[in-house]
């Protein structure tokens, strides 16, 4: 059966298309029956910006709509860094939810940074770090966020650690499954690093409301060694409720210098992930609306690369 639209949006999309857009950039659209939804839609981590925000020359609170307006990005990622003091001033968030919803963005995740320690060998300041936790989880909730982005940080042997950060992660994910929250892990140095081990604490976990946030870059386990970004990846995947499109600098042809794109989406897609992915440039050599441009644009051609494989 052949779906047919109106005049008037037919020529809405038309109009699209003419401004650059291009039929394969309007996410979601459909002109003719049959034609394949986006293979993953494309959001904005609030860290790309994050000088411009430490200099104080954006305020958290125009992030969402510099995300739409000057990237044409419709979903963000909030980081707590930027508005650290506001987790439990609901007259700021409602603020922040209101501009997002005015700017038609989605508020996706935060990530929460200087909460303690989750995998903490002191079970005490353990417990503390989980509960220094519950006001993002309600926050974010408040948003309309799916998930807080939390760190897997421990002390102590391999198994020690592996143990505790699970300890750790399983409170606090039972704190946010009762309000229907996420609470994912992102490898973000130490141990996290290592995707085998993050797995295994994720499997640990044993609950479907906790999960990964695999950033293409972050696999620096400390003394000078390097975990193997997308041995890590694969690993991390099949726990994946987020992934971070970690970028720093470009070579002449548009490709990140130290994260082959076309291979690392290929081990996303296969792993059955179809969520966002998020742009999160952390370079310098580009200014930073240079950086996410370059990476949404590369981002846009390996998902049409690929998208007749998929």
């Amino acid at each position: 059966m052949t779906r047919s639209i109106s005049r008037r949006r037919f020529l809405e999309l038309s109009a699209k298309v003419a401004a650059g857009a291009g039929l394969t950039g309007l996410a979601g659209e459909k002109l003719f029956a049959g034609e394949k939804e986006p293979l993953f839609q494309i959001s904005l981590a609030e860290w790309s910006l994050h000088r411009t925000l430490f200099e104080g020359k954006l305020q958290n609170l125009d992030f969402a709509l510099t995300a739409k307006k000057d990237f044409g990005i419709d979903a963000v990622e909030y980081v707590n860094q930027f508005f650290k003091d506001k987790a439990e001033d609901r007259n700021y968030l409602a603020e922040m939810k209101t501009r997002a919803s005015d700017a038609g963005v989605k508020s996706l995740l935060i990530m929460i940074d200087s909460e303690g320690a989750l995998g903490d060998a002191d079970e005490a300041r353990r417990k503390k770090a989980v509960e220094n936790h519950y006001k993002w989880v309600e926050a974010a909730r408040f948003l309309g966020c799916h998930s807080i982005r939390v760190n897997a940080q421990s002390q102590g042997s391999y198994e020690e650690q592996l143990d505790r950060a699970a300890e750790g992660l399983r409170r606090l994910t039972e704190f946010g499954a009762e309000r229907r929250m996420n609470v994912i892990v992102e490898n973000h140095g130490g141990l996290s690093s290592n995707g085998a081990w993050l797995a295994a604490v994720i499997k640990k976990v044993d609950h479907p409301r906790c999960g990964t946030l695999p950033d293409f870059g972050n696999f620096n386990l400390g003394n000078g060694q390097r975990y193997d970004q997308y041995k890590g990846v694969r690993e991390m995947m099949p726990y994946a409720k987020a992934v971070s499109a970690k970028s720093n600098d470009f070579d002449e042809k548009g490709n990140e210098k130290n994260t082959d794109y076309r291979r690392m989406m290929g081990i996303v897609l296969d792993a059955g992930y179809r969520g966002y992915v998020g742009i999160e440039y952390s370079g310098t050599r580009l200014s930073e609306p240079d950086g996410i441009r370059a990476t949404k644009t590369l981002l846009e051609r390996v998902r049409n690369e690929l998208a007749e494989a998929y």
